[in-house]
């Protein structure tokens, strides 16, 4: 595989809003989010936090929620910590191959007629952020059984030359079957066929996530720490 830049990868957030996800982005001098609905996460741009954060405030308001995903700026007085999160960063450097569908379940592409059944699998397997137009991001991938959705992944952000496999979540009642393998193992075989190279974060407290990426060929590039915070 061809060894790829990776410092789009220390501000995956700002880097997608400034290439593929430019459609998607709010901005404000040097402050960036993405537009309602689709993800909270907030940008600032390089070498001009301090200017940052006063756009950021305007951009969102009073009260508004800034999600600085793995920005590692701290907030000037006035900011109020919502929540802090410690986690990884994880590339693929290549694994196994996907697996095989279980007996009476179907692998299947979700689109917008998905969302109230993608929203309501969040909210059973609470995979982290996904809103109602997180979908619109790149390809999400879902399996069923009996008709009804039981887990999902999909394409979130996208930096030059990789994307990040997201919302990688199964219903508490299908567990233990594959269908997170199976569905990490499809979206790695197409981002892969149009030359870019998969990347994906997950807590640092979900060691039965990590063990999975790992057995996928996905190993830790570096830690990183969550945060979200309340503009003043």
């Amino acid at each position: 595989m061809v060894i790829r830049d990776e410092s789009g990868l220390d501000d995956p957030v700002g880097r997608s809003l400034l290439g593929h996800h430019a459609r998607f982005a709010r901005r404000l001098g040097h402050a960036a989010t993405y537009q309602p609905g689709v993800v909270t996460f907030c940008a600032l741009s390089a070498g001009a936090e301090e200017a940052g954060w006063g756009d950021l405030a305007r951009l969102l308001g009073p009260g508004g929620f800034a999600d600085m995903f793995s920005c590692p700026a701290t907030p000037p007085s006035g900011w109020e910590p919502v929540f802090r999160l410690e986690g990884r960063q994880m590339i693929w450097a290549g694994g196994s191959r996907p697996g095989q569908p279980s007996s009476g379940t179907d692998v299947v592409e979700l689109g917008a007629d998905s969302v109230p059944e993608m929203l309501d699998l969040v909210a059973r397997a609470e995979p982290g952020p996904f809103g109602a137009r997180t979908h619109e991001l790149g390809t999400y991938l879902g399996v069923r059984a009996n008709g009804r959705l039981v887990a999902m992944a999909g394409e979130r952000l996208r930096p030059p030359g990789w994307t990040e496999i997201s919302a990688v979540c199964t219903s508490p009642e299908a567990r233990g079957r594959g269908h997170a393998a199976r569905l990490v193992s499809a979206l790695v075989a197409r981002i892969v066929a149009r030359g870019e190279r998969p990347f994906l974060h997950v807590a640092e407290a979900n060691t039965g996530a990590i063990a999975l990426y790992e057995r996928l060929g996905f190993h830790t590039r570096e830690h990183v720490t969550f945060q979200g915070f309340t503009a003043p």
